[in-house]
């Protein structure tokens, strides 16, 4: 949409979204969720209001949670198991909707009592849409005690969205768990890397600390393998001496290169080279044409991971945060524009804008085709370009902001406007012209037959004329 009350409007919310995320410690969290991503293919991360920082996120461990799909193959019930202190219980849930076990840990002091709990978030398929309670949204929550006896519940609300995301790396079929990341595929190279750093270890350690042999007759003999000590044996007897059980050559280069090849392997499944891509490209060798090229490549690469986090964490996690500041009245009210049209979120991180820099990419060399046809003889090319909206697309893929830009009415008045004076400054100088004609008859002589003469003559006659 290209209305500017709807981009200064957008503008407006995601300097608020930020100042939210920033003060939040949602940034933290995306960097466990990530590496629990790209080593188990799934990650889980809650996002919950808070008092103080109106979100608050916290990362669920591996192992500690059980997902399942909707019909759409997305996750939409998590049952999660943790641990909470006797006072963390008290303070949360009240003594009143506690256990036994941690009503008495209470009343005897014992607050750093540690107890399982269960929190449950799932479709609330028996929910009544004509009420507005916490118990008929369209997630339930439940907290329970699992070692809690009957079936006393710690709480029981619900959520407007689902308070947990669950992305995956990529997924087989209808899986619920991700079923491909680097670290699986890179799981078998890292086993053989480290054997082979274990049996390299063990080659040095046996070439500069061997296992020794020895006469027997220095079996109770003092024995030293300190370097410029002496160890004293009777040489009447075996003259085998004090040396290695075997000497080893090991072929520490060969080691070596076999290890730097199953490191590149495990950085590889790390996509390790394209994000150090623009560090090992020469850009003073090569064209920027083949760099571009090159960025485009690499990219295509990773770009269905990232499409896949959109949908699972990023979008979901937007929609979580805007929501939860829209109840709150933090954000200003949208404009008339925007009543019932979806709003699509559009990222400004590396990685996204070098995903979008493909289409950045086009656009140049877009422009640059028809300036060569231009520069051609074929001045009729550049009548098929649009300029303005070159402009626009161009700067909402580099995330310019909309501040720093006008808008297409405010563009379109000062062209008007500039138009009016080059206008106004022709007319001026046309009318500079004719002044100067005037003054140049007014100083010519009128009695000799001139221009002026026979100007003032053929007045003359038409006034008579006309009489």
């Amino acid at each position: 949409m290209d209305s500017w009350p709807v981009k200064m409007w957008l503008s407006q919310v995601v300097e608020l979204m930020n100042d939210v995320m920033n003060k939040s410690n949602w940034y933290q969290s995306l960097t466990v969720l990530y590496r629990y991503l790209g080593t188990f293919a799934t990650g889980a991360i809650s996002i919950l209001e808070d008092e103080e920082d109106v979100i608050r996120t916290h990362v669920l461990p591996i192992g500690s949670y059980y997902i399942s799909n909707s019909d759409r193959l997305q996750v939409d019930t998590v049952f999660r198991k943790f641990s909470m202190t006797c006072r963390q219980l008290v303070t949360k849930f009240g003594k009143d909707n506690v256990s036994d076990a941690v009503a008495s840990a209470w009343d005897n002091g014992s607050f750093e009592t540690w107890f399982e709990v269960v929190h449950a978030v799932l479709p609330n398929t028996n929910r009544d849409t004509g009420k507005l309670n916490a118990k008929n949204k369209r997630f339930s929550s439940i907290y329970y005690e699992p070692g809690g006896s009957g079936d006393k519940l710690l709480s029981e609300s619900g959520f407007d969205e689902m308070p947990i995301l669950v992305p995956r790396w990529d997924i087989n079929g209808e899986d619920a768990y991700g079923s491909s990341c680097p670290g699986i595929l890179a799981l078998g190279g890292v086993k053989a890397l480290q054997l082979q750093q274990k049996r390299k270890d063990q080659a040095i350690d046996k070439l500069v600390n061997p296992p020794m042999m020895a006469p027997s007759s220095m079996k109770n003999e003092r024995l030293s393998l300190l370097p410029g000590d002496v160890s004293y044996y009777n040489g009447a007897g075996d003259t085998a001496g004090f040396k290695p059980v075997y000497e080893i050559n090991p072929r520490i280069q060969e080691l070596l290169g076999s290890i730097q090849d199953g490191r590149q392997l495990v950085n590889e499944c790390y996509f390790v080279p394209l994000f150090n891509m623009f560090s090992n490209i020469n850009t003073r060798s090569m064209p920027i044409e083949a760099v571009n090229e090159m960025r485009d490549e690499k990219m295509l690469q990773i770009g269905p991971v990232l499409d896949r986090l959109n949908d699972e964490l990023l979008d979901p996690a937007i929609d979580r945060i805007f929501n939860i500041m829209m109840r709150r009245g933090m954000l200003p009210p949208p404009p008339d524009e925007l009543q019932g049209q979806p709003l699509r979120v559009e990222y400004t991180s590396v990685m996204a804008q070098a995903q979008k820099s493909v289409g950045i990419g086009s656009i140049e060399r877009f422009v640059g085709f028809i300036g060569n046809m231009a520069k051609a003889g074929f001045q009729q090319a550049a009548d098929k370009l649009d300029v303005d909206q070159a402009i626009d697309e161009y700067g909402d893929m580099l995330g310019v902001p909309t501040t720093i830009t006008k808008s297409d009415e405010q563009v379109q008045a000062e062209r008007e406007q500039r138009a009016q004076q080059q206008q106004a400054a022709q007319s001026l100088q046309m009318g500079g012209g004719v002044a100067d004609i005037a003054k140049t008859l007014s100083q010519s002589g009128t009695a000799d037959p001139n221009l002026l003469t026979s100007i003032q003559q053929a007045m003359q006659q038409g006034q008579g004329a006309q009489q």
